[in-house]
């Protein structure tokens, strides 16, 4: 059964509350976080399995922290940490969690789907909690935006889940394009081999038993109530709007992370896309509402930022690629087997794979001959694997102490990467009024307000900007 307490009425109020501004308890009420004698920050988890237990492992480094608090909707996915952990009591119902174990809690990972990313995260912060939630930082566009505010409001220590914003070649690539070495970058490709689970398929219409271990309503949560199909669980929930943000959602905040940082990008002004089709006759074209694409390719403008140029971002995933550059010689290879990141400027050419690594000046040989600068921001002990130790570093440290992805850039970050998001459901939007090419408007360049998180060109487009809630 889910979680019922007196409690339960006003916490689910206030999170509604928070979505349209910021509902905030004075902490003299709620109470803080402590670090215990022995100087370890005390962890809760609300997500266990899969990059859940990774985030565990890595953020209990060897037990140099506590893991206090478990929470997992599944049992399933949840074996491996209650075996790791024993003495942490278990939940599965995060809320419930929060309201018992608040007061030993200094800071909570957030490794869950991502429709529950928002309200579990902004429930901790609430309270007074550090908090690591997974990439993307949300499932909508707006709520990345509540986040980035909330990190101010809150003045709690944040990170968001992708790791390569802590590794070495990110900071390298970063130096290089702002100190000029290929010149003004006008042009970006950035590409991704997802997704590797299936998309642009029809939603089932059989509704199973659910298994005993799973707490279906509570694994639902936000998304709008559908019977249960063991398709959604535990992974493939990444192909389906209602929970998850395809392709672009899963890999975008590690690749385009990369170029955001290096080019200093802000707010997009424009963006369009095409969409691989489904067929499943002789012209006889599906439209499954409910699935991602199996394919896109999304153009995304920046306009020109102080002494940068305007950029034109280009993003392809589902096996489509950019045209392979004349500088890079027909057996060499082109990114790597994740994807990769072509930069484009007025001087050279630059290419990186999954967090810039191995940036590499084309013509390859240019790496042989130029007098590349050292970079500038200082390295991330571990690289990209001391990620969750920084997070858990600054925690102890307190608000302002520096992570590589904290909320103040993730949440941009996450703004731009669902943009394409955007663009992909109104290129599939129909107008059901209307007939042939009519009945698909939002087929065409939209542009973007960013400050009023706005397209002003095409109002359907707008449903996309923000969910609706389910009461759960």
């Amino acid at each position: 059964m889910p979680y019922v307490s007196g409690s339960r009425r006003k916490f689910i109020r206030n999170l509604s509350l928070s979505a349209a501004g910021f509902y905030i308890v004075p902490r003299h009420v709620l109470g803080k976080g402590y670090i215990s004698p022995s100087d370890k920050l005390n962890i809760a988890a609300i997500g266990t399995g899969g990059k859940g237990i990774v985030n565990l492992n890595l953020s209990y480094n060897k037990g140099a922290e506590n893991i206090v608090a478990l929470c997992d909707v599944d049992d399933r996915q949840s074996v491996e940490a209650r075996k790791n952990w024993p003495n942490a009591p278990y939940y599965k119902d995060y809320r419930e969690m929060l309201d018992k174990e608040g007061k030993r809690i200094d800071g909570v990972l957030v490794s869950t789907p991502d429709h529950m990313h928002y309200v579990q995260t902004i429930a901790a912060m609430q309270l007074g909690k550090h908090v690591y939630t997974e990439k993307p930082l949300t499932h909508d566009i707006s709520e990345a935006r509540l986040l980035t505010e909330a990190e101010q409001k809150y003045k709690v220590v944040t990170q968001m889940g992708n790791q390569g914003s802590s590794g070495d070649d990110t900071r390298k690539v970063e130096t290089w394009i702002q100190e000029g070495v290929i010149g003004d970058v006008h042009t970006v490709h950035v590409w991704t081999n997802r997704p590797a689970w299936p998309q642009g398929i029809p939603t089932p219409k059989e509704v199973e038993p659910v298994p005993k271990e799973v707490a279906w309503d509570l694994w639902l949560g936000t998304a709008p109530q559908r019977g249960y199909n063991h398709v959604y669980l535990p992974t493939n929930w990444r192909g389906w709007w209602d929970y998850g943000t395809g392709a672009l959602g899963d890999m975008g905040c590690h690749f385009i992370d990369v170029p955001f940082r290096a080019l200093r990008l802000g707010y997009p002004t424009a963006v369009e896309c095409s969409v691989g089709s489904v067929y499943t006759g002789f012209f006889q074209e599906a439209h499954y509402d409910d699935s991602c694409p199996p394919s896109a390719k999304i153009h995304i403008q920046f306009p020109a930022r102080n002494n940068m140029v305007p950029v034109e971002m280009i993003w392809y995933d589902g096996g489509i690629k950019p045209k392979r550059p004349a500088e890079l010689l027909p057996d060499e290879a082109m990114g790597e087997w994740d994807g990769g990141i072509i930069f484009e400027g007025t001087k050279g050419k630059l290419m990186a794979g999954l967090f810039g690594r191995k940036p590499t000046l084309l013509p390859t040989r240019n790496m042989n001959e130029a007098a590349l600068p050292k970079a500038k921001q200082e390295f991330v002990p571990r690289g990209s694997e001391g990620h969750q130790t920084q997070w858990t570093n600054a925690c102890k440290k307190g608000w302002g102490t520096y992570t590589s992805s904290a909320f103040s850039l993730a949440g941009p970050l996450t703004e731009t990467v669902l943009m394409g998001n955007l663009a992909t459901r109104s290129y599939a939007y129909r107008d059901p009024s209307k007939k042939g090419d009519s009945a698909y408007a939002g087929r065409k360049q939209l542009l973007w307000d960013g400050k009023n998180m706005r397209i002003t060109n095409f109002e359907p487009a707008n449903q996309f900007v923000k969910r609706v809630y389910r009461k759960f």
